[in-house]
């Protein structure tokens, strides 16, 4: 299941047009911001499930949280 604390606001939701895999962009109650990579597949009955933990990396601003998921997130730039 996700690891994103529930105190962090979800600012952006983007979805493959598969919807098998979600970046989620994040503020902090610290004024940080992050993302992370999720993933479900059918057998799970639909439960998004962290992909590669890069929740923990925090950034400035909103625009550089969206900045870094576009670099490491492949599907992202597709």
């Amino acid at each position: 299941m996700t690891h994103l604390d529930p105190t962090w606001t979800i600012l952006a939701s983007y979805e493959t047009q598969e919807h098998n895999r979600c970046v989620d962009v994040f503020a902090r109650p610290d004024g940080t911001y992050g993302f992370e990579e999720f993933r479900r597949d059918p057998e799970d009955m639909g439960a998004w499930y962290d992909v590669a933990y890069f929740a923990e990396h925090r950034y400035p601003t909103q625009v550089e949280a969206e900045e870094a998921a576009r670099s490491a997130v492949h599907w992202l730039t597709d």
